[in-house]
């Protein structure tokens, strides 16, 4: 009973009209979060089970897509409940646990996208060394790497914000991100700190490693073949696009906190909402489509599952 007493709990204030629209609320969401669920499982599954596409580029698909799924897990199902229950509310620790894992899952998207940007480089510009330098023990590397830094980084932020005094228990949001340093009285010296060199290590650095990346790519394919620039084309263009959509959302979630108090509540919502469903939704369709090997494969695969489901249909 003393632990309940003493439980902190945050009430999410970023819905609108949430009593009167909860169920058409719930059923966009749930819908939603089936489709991400199908679409990312699906690729997933397909690169595992065929072994021409246990490749480096394919295996970091397969992680990207793995992470696209705990990232919408980790906010979906809390959103869904809070649909139906009569006051949104979360309690502190449960709030900074999603927070670790939104931010731990996002920033691990940059490092992926960077290790999918070091392996078209290799493949592209050292193609002769690839089999040697993206041998098994790299990928294992990069993956770990990939999940385990952003965690470190945001664990520090996790644990300062625990220790933390509230002043607030209204969160302007309808999920756990960095608004929630709005709610402590005082931001420590040490999240300050630690906020700065985590963008630096966890965004910029990342991004300014792909983008150096793919130039030297860029370069190198003009001055090759035909061949090689449709190769560089086909392969590059689908990181590429990922990494426009995640730059843009890192954009507004640095902005969601940024902006006043006064800024529109609908605003507000609308922002936020863009860091839920354009990654997570998009990326299977982007690599589904843009990928020419993943694209086979599927098509085989769907096709495979209609044959069987006539088959299964039709016998009495």
């Amino acid at each position: 009973m003393d632990e309940e007493l003493n439980t902190t709990y945050v009430t999410l204030d970023g819905y609108i009209e949430v009593n009167k629209y909860r169920y058409v609320y719930f059923c966009i969401i749930f819908t939603l979060y089936i489709i991400i669920i199908c679409s990312n499982s699906t690729i997933v599954y397909v690169i595992w089970i065929h072994k021409n596409l246990h490749e480096p580029m394919y295996i970091f698909i397969a992680a990207l897509l793995l992470n696209c799924l705990l990232y919408s897990t980790n906010i979906y199902p809390k959103l869904l409940i809070d649909f139906l229950s009569e006051k949104q509310v979360i309690t502190y620790s449960a709030c900074l646990f999603q927070f670790f894992m939104f931010y731990t899952l996002g920033s691990s998207e940059f490092f992926l996208l960077a290790a999918m940007a070091y392996d078209r480089y290799v493949a592209i510009c050292k193609p002769l060394e690839y089999p040697t330098i993206m041998n098994k023990t790299t990928v294992i590397i990069f993956l770990v790497v990939s999940w385990l830094i952003p965690a470190v980084h945001i664990a520090i932020q996790a644990i300062a914000s625990a220790e933390a005094t509230l002043c607030n228990f209204n969160l302007k949001g309808i999920f756990c991100n960095n608004a929630v340093y709005s709610l402590q009285c005082q931001r420590s010296r040490l999240i300050i700190i630690f906020g700065v060199i985590a963008l630096l290590d966890l965004v910029i650095l990342p991004m300014l490693f792909i983008v150096f990346t793919y130039t030297t790519i860029f370069i190198v394919s003009c001055q090759s073949c035909k061949e090689i620039r449709k190769k560089a084309a086909e392969t590059c263009l689908p990181h590429l696009l990922v990494l426009i959509s995640i730059s843009c959302l890192s954009i507004y979630d640095v902005g969601i906190a940024r902006v006043e108090s006064d800024f529109p509540k609908v605003a507000r919502l609308l922002m936020t909402l863009q860091l839920l469903l354009y990654h997570p939704l998009f990326n299977p369709f982007i690599y589904g489509l843009k990928m020419k090997e993943i694209s086979k494969q599927l098509k085989r695969f769907f096709c495979h599952a209609t044959i069987i489901t006539c088959i299964n249909a039709n016998v009495p």
